[in-house]
């Protein structure tokens, strides 16, 4: 047997040149009748195979039955006891006894990971015991999914919403659930499906507010900080260098991130004294910790910032690094404070990438990424959840070979894993792939790529209750294997169909729905968000809202839609919405002549930060343009106030968009006979279902921004709607003083928000993230002049931020419209590409 990059070659996977290929050329992988499996997803029987899955209706006598565990501990790995968190300890404990969830917040780099961990694995655990989960870019779908499989025994079975309720209830389990940035719709979701159980969601910013017990976490205290700093200098702190420490904690914020950086960098001088660095070198530790690491640790920060913020076990590390013991160099690094641990492996520290970016050219090749991971999926001893732990790094290098021009790629990556996923449970993460797949087989032209995407993602909405799209993606898959000339493709397709309601018939090429016809209505009564009404009473797996994709098809390749109804772009809802998976077509290849680590996205560079970078631009931001010119920078689409729902409007642009193409592509389609007709059908339908669901979404956002926004100001009244708002006069009100901020304002984007005036005489408005993360703003001034910084929102990883933003205001004399600039620090950290001037209209 060959061997390529440390992994056996299994007997089913062909040799890279069996076919006159060279390595590095066109790849393809053939899994099938390896890649197969049973699982049951509600009432549905579905036989996972690489060829295309089937699915059929169990009665209720052959459902499974659960047997629940007698005691839950799922903890997390051992690690040092925290210096100085014992009062914060005391009252997280205080906390769980009376409260149902718990939420710990606080900044990057100030040690909420390290307290929880502790915390799971030292204070009293539920009744019925402990779980310690990993929330990082992943649906609560998925960890609530996870939580019954800790509690119960019942391999390969997803119960549905209500089912899983009924056997959560009166299961009393702690849970502990790290990087939780999820909205708060979808944190209450992931409690919901636990009833009795106790959760305790870390977080960077506050969100449930009035629902949960909170726990700031601020930066140590002297005492502790220098504590820190001696245990981690392990030979103790010389004398001459307290001061130089007690100027370091003070400087540092108390953050437990930048003292360790500190200490490890004591700890490397090569003089053989321990020197602390000076305070004036905190933002500076990163170039001088780099010139002391050796050439395995450079080799390993190098991939894992490649794969930005996913996470990879050492084993990876290990086979693409070259590494002897990827283990132990990891570790160093984390005591180091640049790379982060997690239950699933290690990733990269966000502010560590630029530095990594400075001293190599070039990301790890994509194409031995790529061969890597299909290959590995394929391996008889990686099991499904493995793949679906390593989801997020799948992503990144799909992403990277669709960015990169090698969309073939993409394809085989998400060809290899999806199987596996389907066979995880894990519906979130393995539908982001298919999504993934789907996209690259239309760029890639890959007939039969593009077939069984659309036929997994239809078996993957069966699964999850969501019949209507499933019927439209089935319809559009029975064309496809019959264009192909796949029988067994056809046949199973076909037997999936009876399963969900009958597909509208479409009307005439050229003509419109009828007027008034809701064309999102579920003829079969699919109940969308919650699903409750098919064939057999399944009700499909827990999930909650699934917008519509949107995705234009770039590259028509044969009977495709244009608009893929059956899952969100880059969809992590409550992580990444159209972030990360989502191929922009302004950054393909061409616009960058070098690529280089453009295909990367930006990064943060806030020196304390401790979580995971953005991904990638969102489609719609103002990306190309300066992809070329700088691929360094940040994009930023939201650097301005409530500029989030301009996503959502985008998506319905985009869906419209979108539609049409579909339409066009698929009337030229409809000349061929019966089987285009069919397209036809199905691509008009799945475009009008895109167009309407986006629409509704951008519509829900908008109202949102404005209950959020105004929701702190006792002025507020409930009986102010905003179409009230949107109906008033845009002049300012009789009492609205000319120098007077406080109000509701509209800005350029159609925003509309509420400023408040606060107790201390400043001014005070929220400003929120596209996942529902919120930042209170507040500017100060006076006779029409007014300024403050406000938070640059990271879209790609939901709830970051990049940093402040410089925020000035002059209102008008009349006090009818204020002039706005938004301005980047000059010190070149991160650039503001939609940072700049726009103007403000009073509304009430």
């Amino acid at each position: 047997m060959a061997e390529t990059d440390g992994f056996v070659r299994e007997p089913h996977g062909p040799d890279p040149d069996e076919d006159g290929a060279p390595m590095g050329g066109d790849h393809r992988i053939d899994i099938a009748g390896d890649a197969s499996g049973t699982v049951i997803a509600g009432n549905h029987n579905v036989v996972i195979d690489a060829h295309g899955s089937t699915v059929n209706l169990l009665p209720p006598q052959e459902r499974p039955r659960p047997v629940r565990r007698e005691r839950v501990a799922l903890v997390p790995r051992r690690q040092r006891e925290p210096v100085g968190r014992e009062a914060d300890l005391e009252e997280l404990e205080n906390a769980l006894r009376g409260h149902g969830v718990v939420q710990l917040w606080g900044p990057p780099g100030v040690g909420k990971s390290t307290l929880l961990r502790h915390a799971a694995r030292s204070l009293e655990p539920g009744p019925d015991g402990v779980l310690f989960l990993n929330g990082a870019h992943r649906e609560p779908e998925d960890l609530a999914q996870e939580i019954f499989e800790a509690c119960y025994e019942a391999p390969g079975y997803a119960p549905t919403g209500p089912e899983l309720r009924r056997l959560m209830t009166g299961i009393e389990v702690t849970v502990y659930v790290d990087d939780a940035e999820l909205t708060p719709e979808r944190l209450r979701l992931l409690a919901d499906a636990a009833p009795d159980a106790t959760f305790v969601f870390a977080s960077r910013e506050r969100s449930l507010l009035g629902e949960s017990a909170d726990l700031e976490l601020r930066g140590l205290g002297r005492a502790a900080g220098l504590g820190l700093l001696e245990r981690e200098l392990r030979h103790g702190m010389p004398e001459a260098q307290y001061a130089v420490a007690v100027e370091l904690c003070e400087v540092a914020l108390g953050r437990p991130l930048l003292l360790l950086r500190a200490a490890g960098l004591a700890r490397l001088d090569t003089s053989g004294e321990i020197r602390l660095p000076r305070a004036a070198e905190i933002d500076g530790l990163l170039p001088l910790l780099f010139d002391r690491l050796d050439t395995a640790s450079l080799k390993t920060l190098h991939l894992l910032a490649t794969l930005r913020d996913a996470e990879v076990d050492p084993e990876h590390v290990g086979v693409l690094c070259d590494v002897p013991d990827p283990a132990a160099v990891c570790g160093r690094l984390a005591g180091l404070g640049l790379v982060t641990v997690t239950e699933r492996g290690y990733r990269s520290v966000a502010d560590v990438l630029p530095e990594v970016r400075r001293r190599f050219a070039e990301p790890v090749a994509v194409d031995r990424l790529c061969d890597h991971f299909a290959r590995w999926a394929t391996l008889a001893t990686t099991t499904p959840a493995q793949v679906a732990d390593h989801g997020r790094a799948l992503e990144v290098v799909a992403e990277m070979a669709e960015r990169r021009g090698r969309p073939d790629l993409a394809v085989r990556v998400a060809r290899a894993v999806s199987p596996f996923l389907a066979e995880s449970l894990r519906f979130g993460v393995w539908g982001r792939l298919l999504d993934q797949g789907q996209n690259a087989a239309r760029q890639a032209g890959d007939t039969t790529a593009h077939a069984y995407f659309t036929h997994e993602k239809a078996i993957r909405c069966l699964m999850i209750g969501r019949r209507v799209v499933a019927a439209v993606l089935l319809a559009e898959a029975v064309v496809l294997w019959r264009q192909l000339g796949d029988n067994e493709g056809v046949d199973a397709a076909l037997n999936a169909q009876q399963y969900t309601p009958p597909t509208p018939e479409a009307p005439p090429l050229g003509e419109s729905p009828a007027p008034g016809a809701d064309p999102g209505a579920d003829p079969g009564g699919d109940p969308g968000a919650d699903p409750g009404g098919d064939l057999g009473g399944d009700p499909g797996p827990m999930t909650g809202p699934e917008p519509a994709t949107t995705t234009p098809d770039p590259v028509t390749t044969g009977p495709g839609t244009g608009a893929d109804p059956g899952y969100d772009p880059g969809a992590d809802p409550g992580y990444d919405p159209g972030g990360s998976a989502g191929y922009d077509p302004a950054g393909a290849p061409g616009s960058d002549s070098g690529w280089g680590w453009a295909d990367q996205g930006a990064s943060a560079a806030d020196p304390a930060t401790a979580t995971a970078p953005n991904a990638a631009t969102q489609p719609g931001a103002d990306f190309g343009a300066g992809q070329g010119a700088n691929p360094w920078s940040a994009a930023d689409p939201t650097s301005h106030v409530a500029s989030h729902s301009s996503g959502a409007a985008g998506a319905a642009g985009t869906g419209s968009t979108a539609g049409t193409g579909a339409a066009a592509g698929t009337g030229g389609a409809a000349a061929g006979g019966a089987a285009a007709a069919a397209t036809t059908t199905a691509a008009l339908w799945a475009s009008v279902v895109a167009v309407v669901l986006g629409a509704v979404a951008a519509l829900v956002i908008g109202v949102v921004v404005y209950q959020e926004l105004s929701s702190g100001d006792p002025t507020y009244t409930s009986s102010t709607s905003t179409s009230d708002l949107s109906s008033s006069s845009s002049s300012p009100s009789p009492s609205a003083a000319s120098d007077e901020l406080a109000g509701v304002w509209r800005d350029g984007q159609g925003n509309v928000f509420m400023i408040a005036r606060s107790g201390d005489g400043a001014y005070e408005f929220k400003s929120q993230g596209t996942c529902g993360a919120t930042s209170t703003v507040k500017v100060t001034g006076g006779s029409g002049r007014y300024s403050g910084t406000m938070p640059v929102w990271d879209e790609s990883t939901c709830g970051k931020t990049f940093g402040d933003a410089r925020l000035s205001i002059d209102v008008s004399s009349d006090g009818s419209s204020a002039s706005v600039e938004v301005t980047a620090p000059s010190d070149g950290s991160w650039e503001c590409r939609n940072c700049g001037s726009q103007t403000w209209a009073r509304r009430a």
